[in-house]
């Protein structure tokens, strides 16, 4: 993988009184940016960029966010690891960030796709129309590793697509920045929230745990 990782750990029995976490493993890694301004945010900064997805959604539901936040459920089959898709899609990543050819980039992990479009909304403050023409649900809430989620120029379209040929990483356009919602066009299941909704749902979490 070419990773450099500088050390792990893996907690498995974490509790205080009667409850427990789940179990949590960690890894290190250092890496060193040549120049500071390859550098890649979240957040979306500008509106009008065309947003893609990077890498392959499966049907791979299980011990996901979702099974656990709706269903109370973690077991099942975790999704396939992919090394060489791993390996191919932090190339595209590395490489279009050293050519400036993208202005922001998500990892997906927790929540899938709808979590990190989310996220990258909610930081640079504009919303994101998508479309999905496949299976909204899998589209929105799969966990499938080797994913990323990048946010380009108009007029570096055509560059960046040619680095992700070049890897041999799928890409899928999703839709475009702008506006103040989340929006989603999926046939029959489509949906827009507003961003302040979603801001307020992010933020009021744990003060309102305090609060009672």
């Amino acid at each position: 993988m070419g990773i450099p990782v500088t050390g792990g750990n893996v907690s498995f029995y974490n509790q205080t009184g009667e409850t427990a976490i789940l179990p949590t493993p960690i890894i290190g890694v250092l890496g060193v940016i040549a120049d500071v301004n390859w550098r890649l945010s979240m957040e979306l900064p500008a509106e009008g960029l065309e947003i893609f997805l990077l890498g392959t959604t499966n049907d791979e539901l299980d011990g996901s966010e979702w099974a656990h936040t709706v269903h109370g459920h973690l077991g099942g089959r975790p999704p396939q690891v992919n090394l060489a898709a791993e390996r191919a899609l932090a190339d595209v990543l590395a490489a279009s960030a050293e050519r400036q050819l993208v202005a922001a980039a998500h990892d997906i992990s927790d929540g899938g796709l709808s979590q990190s479009l989310v996220e990258m909304a909610l930081r640079g403050g504009h919303g994101v129309r998508i479309s999905l023409s496949g299976d909204a649900f899998v589209e929105l809430f799969s966990e499938s590793v080797a994913r990323a989620v990048v946010a380009v120029s108009p007029d570096l379209v055509d560059d960046f697509l040619a680095v992700a040929t070049q890897h041999e990483v799928a890409v899928q356009r999703l839709g475009v920045s702008g506006g103040d919602h989340f929006s989603v066009d999926a046939g029959d299941n489509s949906f827009t929230i507003a961003l302040d909704d979603l801001r307020a749902a992010h933020t009021r979490t744990l003060p309102d745990l305090f609060d009672h």
